[in-house]
């Protein structure tokens, strides 16, 4: 049987309501160093913040897949570094402005857009119009409305639409499925998340409801629902969600300073997640019938630590942009559409989610079915 379909043959047993996972080997482990000598696509960051340039350009420059083609930057003083290092064209550097230019930049296929989440609609959609395929940072907007416009956008443009979802081509996130699909530890019948960091300066854009959407359950707490929702391999039918206290109403007076929250599966399997800004604090764990599994850190860079009640789970520790970059490179020299599990599909699945816990937190607690 081949690799597409054993994939396949998955999602088919996992039935209409399974999430779309990565294909990932009987070892769980990423793919070998990637090797390509075709034409690389050319890219263009959409924002020059701390991720594009610190997180999202050194794994471009690691793929073999993609080259830095184009820079779209408010910030002048970013330009010349850039400019001279990758030996960029005056055309292929744009600011808000005149970015519909992206329609006359033909050494741009694709663009990445690091912008705050509630810029990703707006100049997704531009970059859709102008015919050039889209990759946008995680969550992928900031309402159910916007996912859905960012969707229609590209399918009219006939441009691939891909949403920055780092962990499912991370080796300790693959082993993980892995774990779900196999039924490694039985069936997995609880699962426990927690994710949050302290955000300490109230100017950032994270804490302003306009930029973020909302607090840390957009920015950190979606890769708890992410994970609950491969780990299990399905959607979760309904939340219970509530605001935890405001100890600072400084910084908190736009977005939640936490938000904890109670997921139910169809086979009655059972989440609770917890994510803040005002502490640090990042695990995951999943029970079954037969075992258990942990990770902690468990999606940052921390590295990554994973143990089961099988032993310690002997992963690789990679650079999780660049084996991004890598497997996204073959998804857009692809004719096939995008996966679902990295595609507007997946970023929709979740802001759903996430706006059901805040409709359910905002209600104190009601009970929302998806």
């Amino acid at each position: 049987m081949s690799i597409e379909e054993n994939r396949r043959s998955f999602i088919k047993k996992m039935g209409g309501s399974a999430i779309a996972l990565p294909f990932l080997s009987n070892k769980g482990s990423a793919q070998p160093k990637e090797t390509y000598d075709g034409k690389k696509l050319g890219i263009a960051l959409v924002g020059l913040g701390y991720y594009a340039v610190n997180k999202i350009l050194p794994g471009v420059d690691e793929s073999p897949y993609w080259e830095l083609k184009g820079i779209v930057t408010g910030t002048p003083s970013k330009i010349p570094a850039l400019k001279e290092k990758y030996n960029l064209k005056d055309e292929n550097i744009l600011n808000y402005d005149n970015y519909a230019n992206l329609a006359n930049c033909p050494d741009i296929d694709v663009v990445y857009v690091c912008l705050p989440n509630g810029m990703h609609a707006e100049y997704s959609i531009k970059a859709a119009n102008a015919g050039k395929h889209v990759i946008t940072e995680k969550p992928m907007a900031n309402t159910p409305q916007e996912c859905e416009d960012m969707i229609k956008a590209c399918k009219k443009n006939n441009v691939k639409l891909a949403v920055g979802y780092r962990c499912h081509f991370e080796p300790f996130n693959l082993e993980l499925m892995r774990y779900g699909r196999e039924n490694t530890f039985g069936k997995i019948n609880y699962i426990q998340s927690m994710f949050g960091w302290t955000a300490g300066d109230p100017k950032m854009w994270r804490l302003n409801k306009e930029l973020g959407g909302g607090g840390p359950l957009m920015d950190v707490g979606i890769y708890s629902i992410n994970a609950a929702r491969y780990t299990k391999g399905m959607e979760p039918r309904s939340v219970v969600a509530h605001f935890g206290p405001v100890t600072d109403k400084t910084r908190f007076s736009e977005v939640e300073e936490s938000v904890s929250w109670h997921m139910e599966f169809p086979d009655d399997t059972v989440f609770t997640g917890f994510t803040t800004y005002n502490t640090n604090v990042e695990k995951f764990q999943a029970y079954g019938d037969k075992g258990w599994v942990e990770m902690g850190p468990a999606f940052s860079y921390g590295p990554i630590v994973g143990n089961t009640s099988k032993g310690k789970m002997d992963m690789e520790v990679v650079y999780h942009q660049t084996y991004q970059m890598n497997g996204m490179g073959a998804m857009f020299l692809s004719s096939d559409p995008i996966p679902d599990h990295c595609s507007g599909v997946e970023g929709l699945k979740d802001m759903k989610i996430i706006s059901a816990i805040y409709e359910s937190a905002e209600a104190g607690g009601k009970k929302i079915m998806l």
